[in-house]
């Protein structure tokens, strides 16, 4: 099984079943700068009781095996379900739930369908700045590539940079996002 076709199998499920989510992690940073390598599918998902991360688990059980206890992010302290794919290779699957983050909140609601080249399907993504704001926060030395990428293929000047200024002002975060710019080669 290739890791698109698993992908793409979560979001057709989500999409069948009305569970509210978005792709974060590589997939969203994909879609908007440089794609990389990765083993894994993220999504972060709404909790409603009616539809919600407990229906998109069941629904996936066919593909996936999800571990028994949620865990948390230890960035955000938003719980996660992290599962593996059942058929070679394995491929992790990471279910994040929405949680009461101001941040995630804005990230959720301003969520854009878009399609994905990688996945050959129209997905819901946070916008490209939101991506950003993301990949800034969690800090590990591939998010900033990340961030720096999609900074650089959307272009500085055609993101809203008052908005991820705001958000890094709010994270601590402001002086990642500074590096990130300043490591921009000029136009």
């Amino acid at each position: 099984m290739k890791l698109s076709d698993l992908a793409s199998t979560i979001f057709e499920t989500a999409d069948q079943l009305g569970v509210e989510h978005m792709a974060v992690g590589a997939i969203a940073a994909a879609t908007y700068g440089i794609p990389r390598a990765t083993k894994d599918v993220d999504l972060l998902v709404s909790i409603d009781p009616a539809k919600g991360i407990t229906q998109l688990m069941q629904g996936l059980e066919t593909w996936i095996k999800f571990d028994g206890q949620a865990q948390f992010d230890t960035i955000t302290w938003g719980r996660r379900h992290v599962g593996t794919s059942r058929k070679a290779p394995p491929y992790k699957v990471e279910l994040f739930e929405m949680f009461d983050d101001p941040f995630v909140h804005s990230e959720f609601s301003r969520k854009v369908r878009k399609f994905v080249p990688l996945l050959s399907r129209e997905i819901w993504l946070p916008t490209a700045e939101d991506v950003i704001v993301q990949k800034l926060r969690w800090g590990r030395p591939k998010d900033l590539e990340d961030a720096r990428d999609v900074t650089a293929v959307q272009g500085a000047e055609t993101l809203d940079t008052g908005y991820i200024e705001h958000w890094c002002g709010e994270h601590g975060t402001s002086a990642r996002w500074t590096a990130l710019l300043d490591s921009l080669p000029p136009l």
